[in-house]
């Protein structure tokens, strides 16, 4: 049975939830992985769809962008700036948004993605997706980022310090495999 998009309830009333596909060109450098969308963004059918997100806000601004709230415009911010974006997960079982609630975590080809696409280096939005993605190491420089998420109480200023940091050093080439 199906619920909000990308949700199935199980006979065991577990809910296994179900990732989005991967944004990705043929130029794409970095790629940003997340570790399983949230409520709000399954049921928005869109990453990073919960309103107090910082991972829009953040992308925008390194860009020197206005912020869109246009789910498209979002995306071509992705692709026009060499960027991929997805989520170590393909499937999990999860109540609730939080990353410390999945369970039985089924696997995106991380690697066979970054190999396909020339993907130079990956960025983990979070903990959670650093650790889920040790599992399956792609042969590239790997940077763990604090989570954008609203859960994490960093202050937004603290994030985007980090956030452009590592995108400054991902997109110039500087960052090697260790």
């Amino acid at each position: 049975m199906t619920g909000m998009t990308g949700v199935s309830v199980q006979a065991d009333g577990a809910d296994r939830l179900q990732s989005f596909g991967p944004v990705v060109t043929d130029h794409s450098r970095v790629l940003i992985l997340g570790s399983m969308p949230g409520t709000a963004s399954l049921a928005a059918g869109e990453y990073y769809a919960h309103p107090r997100n910082a991972f829009w806000p953040m992308l925008f601004e390194y860009f020197g962008e206005p912020v869109s709230a246009d789910y498209a415009c979002r995306l071509n911010l992705i692709r026009d700036h060499d960027l991929a974006l997805w989520d170590v997960c393909h499937r999990c079982s999860r109540e609730g948004s939080l990353d410390t609630a999945i369970r039985h975590p089924e696997l995106n080809d991380i690697d066979g993605l970054v190999r396909t696409c020339g993907i130079g280096t990956v960025l983990c939005n979070g903990q959670k997706a650093g650790a889920l993605l040790r599992r399956k190491m792609p042969a590239v420089p790997v940077l763990i980022l604090p989570s954008t998420s609203p859960a994490l109480t960093l202050p937004y200023r603290e994030k985007c310090r980090i956030w452009h940091s590592a995108l400054d050093q991902a997109l110039s080439g500087q960052i090697q495999n260790r």
